[in-house]
């Protein structure tokens, strides 16, 4: 399994590099992490190949929506 590390926290969203790739986790797109601290933000697990964790905000993504965001449409009600 890669490791993964927060790298930077910017005003609208973070980086985070997983193996080889670096993606963007923007809050627009991922609420549950704009009113999060810095420490929740950098306390990412990784479950699997594909999959991160975030236990303080009980929050997942999938690496495959970071890579190819229009492929997996978020809608929030």
């Amino acid at each position: 399994m890669s490791a993964s590390e927060v790298t930077a926290i910017g005003p609208h969203g973070f980086w985070i590099i997983v193996g080889d790739a670096e993606y963007f986790v923007p809050f627009a797109d991922y609420p549950v992490f704009r009113a999060a601290s810095v420490t929740q933000i950098f306390a990412v697990q990784q479950l699997g190949p594909t999959q991160l964790h975030w236990p303080d905000l009980d929050a997942d993504v999938e690496l495959e929506a970071l890579a190819h965001p229009e492929r997996f449409p978020l809608v929030w009600h």
